[in-house]
């Protein structure tokens, strides 16, 4: 199932290129929501059927004297991101039916196809060269949905993220392949260079020494934390947001943020976990700078999509902090943030996308108390902007809860002992940190309801060129259409499950697996310990035991003599 959730959507995207653009809609509606229903199918069996926490593995060897493979397989974090792509499908598809116009169907549709097969190919990948081909393959088609469908500077706009986040991979495969070396080269009981995973995870972390870990961590850091992106390196996230169609901003906050955290969950944490524990604070740091950073940038903004656009840089720091607690509430946090807010975000660009279509604007000074006039639009904007504020009730709070309570109790030093094996508060980090992030809760809160009251409330305003764009494209209605609604009320009916019911639906489905990775992370961070503990030892008896020292009195030292 998870080679025909790749392969399907590139059969699909060949059919839409090779088909009348007349047909591209529908044919990519067919295969998108037949992954839909196949990923449906995935998800049941993977939480009802027994075994152990990788499962799907399928493997087939590519070029065996290299050590080199192509294999899939997923947990419960990857299969949960898994069924997140595979959701967004339809729904970007659906919202794009009238927005693409029909002259340009086959192009769109077809690299959005691509866009989709590459994302699952990315969570479903068990070994490094399939995980970074399709990693940088989202590069491409992400690329032309930008530079061929986006607004009016959306040539720059792609321009700046193709730069970044290729820049940013290429040194991530370095500390990747060196990894690889160094495991095939130094790791007792591994046959040759290899670039499975699991393989990698066993062994990286004790044979790379600290100085080497380092050196990984910011390779790898650069790649995947472009990707999230994390603060400093967050600048081509907003004009790539706001100058891409509606779907190409869903499918960005929605998955394609995902792959800098999920790369960082799967390979940051197991692979170099002492210079992790070492170098964390000054990581959470820099999330802790792009939440309240990003939240003071939303605050003045005019433009509803980038504002929306740099709310990602704030939520995003959130999560971050959250995987660099190091303990279960942190990680969690993070893995259900992941998830969470590529629902309510996306949402809330299929909400700004819609409008742009009926008044091709989103200039906040110029349209603005829309509740009378587009009273369905208006209920959906309030629900997703009180989920994305993490209102209590709906999903967005046990994320953030999680994230800054992770951040909060993870202020113990590792210690051997019962509570070090939960792995409930014992971290690098501590309550300054997650004080400090929840000041950004509070600027959230300011900002995206002074949007919300500009927006839905208050004395109607329209673009005063409003009436020029009534005969451009298809018509629509005032307010939103049955096809509008079915996008969005999925997403609506999820933001409710997960937020009244987090542990039954996600957090239960993710503890396994996360508690696992906690063990793993304190075992190997806890090895290192000891044996620098018994180096230190060794040294300062080869030292007591020298000619000449204290510890030896039989020694002397003849008077006048500089020992």
């Amino acid at each position: 199932m998870l080679v025909l959730l790749i392969l399907l959507p590139l059969v699909f995207g060949a059919v839409v290129l090779l088909r009348p653009n007349a047909e591209a809609r529908r044919w990519a509606l067919l295969g998108t929501t037949l992954c839909l229903v196949i990923g449906a199918f995935l998800l049941g069996r993977f939480f009802t059927s027994e075994g152990g926490p990788m499962k799907g593995v399928g493997s087939f060897e590519w070029f065996p004297a290299l050590g080199l493979s192509l294999s899939v397989g997923v947990d419960s974090v990857a299969v949960l991101l898994i069924a997140l792509t595979l959701l967004l499908g339809p729904i970007c598809v659906g919202a794009s039916w009238t927005a693409i116009p029909e002259s340009r169907a086959r192009l769109f549709f077809g690299w959005l196809l691509v866009l989709q097969a590459a994302m699952v190919g990315v969570f479903a990948a068990r070994d490094l060269v399939m995980f970074y081909t399709c990693f940088e393959f989202t590069l491409l088609p992400m690329f032309v949905l930008i530079n061929e469908f986006g607004s009016t500077n959306r040539h720059k706009a792609a321009t700046k993220f193709f730069l970044y986040t290729f820049t940013g991979s290429i040194i991530a495969l370095a500390g990747l392949v060196y990894t690889a070396w160094a495991v095939g080269t130094r790791a007792v009981g591994v046959d040759g260079f290899t670039m499975d995973i699991a393989t990698l995870t066993e062994h990286a972390s004790r044979v790379l020494s600290l100085r080497e870990q380092g050196f990984v961590l910011a390779a790898m850091l650069c790649g995947f934390a472009v990707k999230v992106p994390l603060f400093p390196l967050h600048t081509w996230l907003p004009l790539a947001h706001t100058e891409a169609p509606t779907a190409g901003s869903v499918i960005l906050a929605g998955v394609l943020l995902k792959l800098g955290t999920y790369g960082i969950y799967r390979f940051v944490l197991p692979f170099v976990p002492v210079a992790v524990y070492e170098h964390a604070p000054a990581i959470a740091v820099l999330a802790i700078i792009g939440i309240i950073y990003a939240g003071l940038i939303c605050w003045v903004q005019t433009d509803v999509k980038k504002l929306v656009a740099y709310s990602s840089v704030s939520h995003l720091g959130f999560c971050v902090l959250g995987l660099f607690a190091l303990n279960s509430p942190g990680l969690t946090g993070g893995v259900l943030y992941m998830i969470n807010h590529g629902l309510s975000t996306g949402a809330l660009f299929l909400l700004i996308g819609f409008m742009y279509e009926r008044y091709h604007t989103r200039d906040m000074r110029q349209i603005g108390g829309l509740g009378a006039k587009m009273p369905v639009w208006s209920t959906f904007m309030v629900f997703f902007v009180m989920a994305s504020v993490g209102l209590p009730g709906l999903n967005g709070f046990i994320s953030e809860f999680l994230c800054t309570m992770g951040a909060f109790v993870s202020h113990t030093p590792w210690t051997a002992g019962e509570a070090a094996q939960v792995g409930a508060t014992w971290g690098p980090l501590g309550p300054w940190f997650g004080f400090a992030a929840g000041t950004g809760v509070i600027v959230a809160a300011i900002y995206l309801l002074t949007m919300t009251a500009k927006m839905v409330w208050g004395t109607l305003r329209e673009p005063p060129d409003h009436a020029d764009h009534d005969d451009d494209g298809p018509h629509l209605p005032v307010d939103l259409t049955a096809r509008e609604i079915m996008t969005l009320a999925p997403i609506a009916a999820l933001c409710v499950v997960f937020g009244l019911f987090p542990t039954q639906t996600l957090i239960d489905a993710v503890r396994t697996d996360i508690n696992d990775q906690v063990a793993f992370v304190h075992q190997r961070v806890e090895e290192a310990a000891t044996s620098a503990g018994e180096h230190l030892a060794a040294a300062e008896q080869t030292r007591t035991e020298a000619p000449g020292s204290a510890g030896n009195p039989a020694e002397t030292v003849e008077p006048g003599v500089t020992p």
